[in-house]
């Protein structure tokens, strides 16, 4: 297979469809930007697992997104896109830089949800940015799409929200990326995993997420596990 691309924590392949890629998940753990790096071997494959399944979900409830199908442990056949350089962030609970930046006390559940967007591009460090930004950098052709990219943030959320909470998880923030088909449709895609989501459990307020690795707080990978295994029932 031809490799297409290369990120920290995938790998994208030709197939002999053009509308068609193949998206391998690494083992590959980093934060802050690329600053802390690691691996943790099996990592991938439960990515890939909890990805399939909160993406098949999603589009029962009539969220599009790239998934065709898990096509082995760490592979997944997806539609081809054009990513949209834009990281929706959804946030429920005041965590990570909305705590850093508004002085808010970790854990305050917050009035109602917010969305924020964030300029994908690692040598600025993915930067919070607005729509006019957006405009600006053309990031999106016009802004109805910017409009389209918080409607699906929030119904992903909505739906979330009470999955997460059906298997006793908190569902804190998340961040979410999308792309455009070859019809030029917005659909979700990249992943959903325990490495884009802020989840704490229910009973215990632990964290379950790649906060346990950014911070040193515990095993990564029992935790994923954990997540999977709550998923499958």
């Amino acid at each position: 297979m031809k490799l297409l691309y290369e990120g920290k924590a995938k790998k994208i392949y030709e197939t002999d469809n053009p509308n068609e890629v193949i998206c391998e998940f690494k083992d590959s753990l980093t934060a802050f930007n690329g600053e802390k790096a690691d691996k943790e071997e099996g990592k991938g494959a439960l990515n890939c697992a909890i990805t399939t399944i909160i993406f098949e979900a999603l589009q029962k409830e009539g969220i599009p997104t790239h998934l065709i199908k898990q096509i082995d442990e760490t592979k997944q056949l997806v539609k081809k896109v054009e990513i949209i350089p834009i990281e929706v962030v959804v946030r429920n609970i005041a965590a990570g830089s909305l705590s850093r930046r508004l002085g808010l006390k970790e854990g305050k559940k917050l009035p109602f949800t917010i969305v924020e967007f964030y300029y994908k591009n690692d040598d600025l460090n993915d930067p919070l940015i607005n729509d006019d930004h957006a405009m600006i950098l053309n990031l999106v052709e016009k802004r109805e799409e910017l409009d389209k990219l918080r409607e699906y943030g929030l119904k992903i959320n909505d739906f979330l929200v009470k999955f997460f909470d059906k298997i006793g998880l908190i569902l804190v923030d998340f961040k979410v990326e999308f792309g455009k088909d070859k019809d030029g449709n917005i659909i979700l895609a990249d992943e959903i995993t325990p490495d884009s989501c802020r989840l704490w459990d229910k009973k215990t307020g632990k964290k379950m997420d790649k906060d346990l690795f950014r911070f040193d707080l515990g095993d990564i990978k029992e935790a994923y596990t954990e997540i999977l295994n709550r998923l499958k029932g």
